[in-house]
This record gives C-alpha cells, sequence and structure tokens, in this order.
C-alpha cells in the first residue's frame, strides 16, 4: 500500500477552504474510486490525470486507486482539483518526493497531454492557502499575475505536469528550480478615465442629487422621460466616489474572480468604484447570488462597494426587484441551499432609472403622452412601494432645453469629487466614536432621541409629512440621513431646518412632477 498527500483550496461562495487531498494505491483491478462528496467535474478528473501523468513520462499505476478529498462533509465542485490529484497520485507512486509535495497547494485544470489550464476564482483560493498557514501555492501559468496579488505567499506558476514534476526532482537532489512560468508584467493596465460629469448638460437638481448620493452613500432614482440624461448621471456616479482601499479592492476583484471577470487579466487591483448595469432580463441568480449547483455571487456582489445601477427599472421582474430590499438594508446577501448558506457581500448604491410611463412622455414638456391612464398609474408601481421607500434621493430629470445647451458647462468630476471627499472627511470624523463612516449607516434610533437627535423645531416639517402618512418611519429617518449630508456638503455642522426641508424635498420630488 502507497500513500500519497497534497492540499488544495476549494469555494464556498467566495471564501477559499483548505483541502487535503489523499490517494491510497492498494493491489486490485485497475479503478478509480473518489470519496469525500465530489460533483461529476471532480469524479472525472480520475480520466484526465490518468492521461496527463501517461503524456508526461509517469504512467498512471495499474491498480486500484482511493482518492479522498477532505473535510468529506463539504461538497467539491470544479475542475480545479485536478493537479492536486495528480500529484497525490505520483506521491503515492513515488513518482515525486512525497515529503515536498505534502506541504504546497496546488490548483489547476489539466489536459489530457498534462497541459495545466487556468482556472476561475485564484485571488481567493489563494488567499485561503495562506489563511490557513501554507508558504507555496502552485498554479496554472495564466493565473500567476492573478494569484501575486496576495502577498505573503510565494507563487509558483506551472505550465505543464511534466515541468512540475522535473521542479520537485530538481528540489529533491538540491537544484535550483527552474522558474516554470515568466513573471506578469511590471506595467500595469492604465486604469479606466471615468466620464466627466461636466459633459451633462443642465439638470442642476439632478447634478446636486448626485453629488448628494456619493457623499452620504445614499440610494438615488432618477425618473423622467427618454434622452433626459439618466443613464449619464448614473455612468458618473463612481467618478465622484473616493477611490477604494486596498482591503476593500481586493474584496472586490475576490468576487470578480470568482465570477471569471476580474479586468485587466488580474494583473493589478483596480481602486475604482465598480459599475454594474445589469439588463433589464436579469434572473433572480444574476441579480442576487445563487443558480443550480453550486451558489455563485450576482450583480449585486459584483457591485460590492460601488454602484449598481438599474436602467428600465420598472422592466425588471417584480420579484427581482423585491429582492434588492434584504441587501440593501445588511449590506450582504444570504444564498440558502441543502447543504449550507452561502453570504456574499453586498454594500452597494442602488441607482434607478425610469420613465414615468411606458411611452416616456407622461410628464414634463416634449412629446404627448400616448398612454392609458391605467398604463400610466400601473407602470411606476411596478417597483412596488418597500422598494421605492428605500430610495433616499428620488429626483425628476426632465430634458434639457436649448437655452442650457448653450450655456456654459457645470462643475467637472473632479471639482465635484473633491467636494465629496471632504464631506466624507467630515462624516468620519464626527461619527467615529460609534465606529460608523457614513450617514447612511447612523441608525434612526440614533438620529431622532440619541447624541445626534435634532431640535423639535427644526424637524416640524418631516412631523407633518409622518402625521399626513407622507413619509414612513424609515421615510423620516432616512430624510433625517440626508439633512446632515447636505450640512456637510456646506462645511459641516448641524442641519438647519432649510437642510431638513430640502432633504424632504429631494425625496418627494418625483411625486410632485407626477
Amino acid at each position: 500500500m502507497h500513500l500519497g498527500r497534497t492540499r488544495s483550496v476549494g469555494l464556498v461562495g467566495i471564501r477559499g477552504m483548505l483541502v487535503d487531498v489523499e490517494v491510497d494505491i492498494t493491489p486490485g483491478l485497475p479503478k478509480i474510486v473518489f470519496s469525500g462528496t465530489v460533483d461529476p467535474a471532480v469524479r472525472e478528473a480520475g480520466e484526465r490525470v490518468r492521461s496527463a501523468t501517461a503524456y508526461s513520462g509517469v504512467p498512471f499505476p495499474p491498480r486500484r486507486v482511493t482518492i479522498n478529498l477532505s473535510p468529506a462533509s463539504v461538497p467539491k465542485s470544479g475542475s480545479g482539483f485536478d493537479l492536486a490529484i495528480a500529484v497525490a497520485v505520483l506521491a503515492a507512486a513515488r513518482a515525486v518526493p512525497a515529503a515536498l509535495v505534502d506541504g504546497v497547494v496546488h490548483l489547476g485544470e489539466l489536459a489530457l497531454d498534462g497541459t495545466v489550464r487556468g482556472i476561475r476564482g485564484v485571488l481567493p483560493l489563494v488567499l485561503g492557502a495562506r489563511a490557513a498557514g501554507f508558504p507555496t501555492v502552485v498554479v496554472p501559468w495564466a493565473n500567476v499575475p492573478e494569484a501575486r496579488l496576495v502577498s505573503g505567499i510565494e507563487v509558483v506558476g506551472v505550465r505543464d505536469l511534466g515541468g512540475l514534476i522535473t521542479r520537485y526532482h530538481d528540489l529533491d537532489q538540491g537544484r535550483c528550480p527552474v522558474e516554470l512560468a515568466d513573471p506578469p508584467a511590471a506595467e500595469a493596465t492604465q486604469s479606466v478615465v471615468p466620464p466627466d460629469l461636466a459633459e451633462v448638460v443642465g439638470q442642476d437638481d439632478a447634478r446636486h442629487a448626485l453629488a448628494m448620493a456619493a457623499a452620504g452613500g445614499h440610494h438615488l432614482a432618477l425618473v423622467g422621460p427618454p434622452g433626459a440624461g439618466k443613464t449619464m448621471l448614473a455612468e458618473r456616479l463612481p467618478g465622484l466616489l473616493p477611490r477604494l482601499t486596498e482591503e476593500q479592492a481586493l474584496e472586490v476583484a475576490t468576487v470578480a474572480s470568482v465570477l471569471g471577470v476580474l479586468p485587466a487579466g488580474g494583473r493589478v487591483l483596480s481602486h475604482q468604484a465598480p459599475f454594474v448595469a445589469p439588463h433589464h432580463g436579469a434572473s433572480m441568480a444574476a441579480m442576487v447570488g445563487g443558480g443550480s449547483g453550486t451558489a455563485r455571487p450576482g450583480a449585486v456582489s459584483l457591485s460590492h462597494h460601488g454602484v449598481l445601477f438599474l436602467d428600465e427599472a420598472p422592466e425588471f421582474a417584480a420579484a427581482v426587484l423585491q429582492a434588492l430590499r434584504q441587501p440593501m438594508e445588511a449590506g450582504e446577501v444570504t444564498v440558502a441551499r441543502a447543504n449550507g448558506a452561502f453570504r456574499f457581500p453586498a454594500r452597494f448604491q442602488l441607482v434607478i432609472a425610469a420613465n414615468p410611463c411606458p411611452c416616456g412622455h407622461g410628464s414634463g414638456k416634449g412629446l404627448r403622452c400616448t398612454c392609458r391612464p391605467h398604463e400610466r398609474r400601473r407602470y411606476l408601481t411596478r417597483l412596488g412601494g418597500p422598494l421605492v421607500d428605500r430610495l433616499d434621493i428620488q429626483v425628476y430629470v426632465d430634458r434639457p432645453t436649448r437655452a442650457q445647451l448653450t450655456g456654459p458647462p457645470g462643475e467637472p468630476t473632479e471639482v465635484v469629487a473633491a467636494r465629496v471627499r471632504e464631506a466624507r472627511a467630515i462624516q468620519g470624523e464626527r461619527l467615529a466614536p460609534w465606529g460608523w463612516s457614513l450617514n447612511r449607516d447612523v441608525p434612526g434610533s440614533v438620529l431622532r432621541t440619541g447624541p445626534l437627535a435634532l431640535p423639535r423645531a427644526r424637524t416640524t416639517v418631516l412631523d407633518q409629512a409622518l402625521d399626513r402618512g407622507r413619509l414612513s418611519l424609515r421615510g423620516y429617518d432616512r430624510c433625517l440621513r440626508m439633512a446632515w449630508t447636505l450640512r456637510d456638503l456646506d462645511g459641516g455642522g448641524t442641519p438647519t431646518a432649510d437642510d431638513i426641508a430640502s432633504a424632504l424635498t429631494l425625496r418627494c420630488s418625483t411625486e410632485e412632477a407626477a
């Protein structure tokens, strides 16, 4: 009997989980037996490994081969275990030194000729290897740049199984191994310059609302006819947001890596806030995560620390829209499965754009509306009251006039972004004693009766709106948060009665336009 063992990492949600790959070779009819709760992609690795080892000059043992992936109770899926299984088989067959491979993490898919192919999710897998305390990880050559985004661990790239076997023989004999993969390019891909806010014609109210959303982390609704500039405004919000910290950039890149959409080939971390705009035909799984088989993150997680933009929001399925409510409040989404629950990060800013009616001309100046009265009434109600109540700022965006087309341009992105940074700095200093950083994070109880409560004389307009049913209690609290943001954008201090009235107007301007 011969036993070989090495390590790999599997994905649980977006977190890497260490997996022990054990191989036992015993006398008996040639057969490959898997244990450890594996899916068909892992089970098929046996034939890929059999062919790859033969092409690499080491025939597969003609005996009974038992392959165990531990912990056995956790499901394993995907082809990323191929390389670890092959190395464990070679260690059991004494084709590579068992002591050397035992403490190394191996990741990668094998082709039949022994080529090691790239896989998705390398970034969280390498993070998982580092968290488990392993000093070295072997990855496919195509994934080397992405893997080297993780500091504090040695990354070895491999093009084929034969080269890896040679490397272990060299190490065993005390020779310095040849680098199996070229190092990633030193020069990073240039970051994408966000579109400039100065390109938006007119729309002073909407531009002000955009700055507010960026400064306080508020959700935003833009309602107006086609061609008014709703999409242009939404696309410029990421440029107003502060650059991501190293930790935030790594979190965003981890989600993108799992989905296989990491930009710039994974060579550098992007510190720009992400902007995700799914099509209105997106399914529930595509929006919030899930899917058949292994649960995967959705658009809400891909927009973590950034902006989720829903254009033509009433055209989305009602169930998909209402599924956004929980992650908007909690900052994460939980996908339940029979074998456990998966948590994905989802701290995003929601921006929706909608026409006032199906034809788009239901209000404001311009073309005449052709919709029937009941169609106009029902159109915006597709968004659902509970979701709309969570949208802090609700602004009507009308078409610009000819005078605005020839007028002076508005402030550029860099000017507004500087003002946003100053407002966030004021918030951070004020809220630091409680561990919060943005006005959106402050609980309503603290704003109404706690240390940040305002005098009743200043909140009269909100109290009256609440008594008349114009505001819910959630809307009341969100108006208070917006009032603090208005004051922060104006240099700081305590919100005035005018700030509170302006916040209420910004929240209800779409009702007035309708």
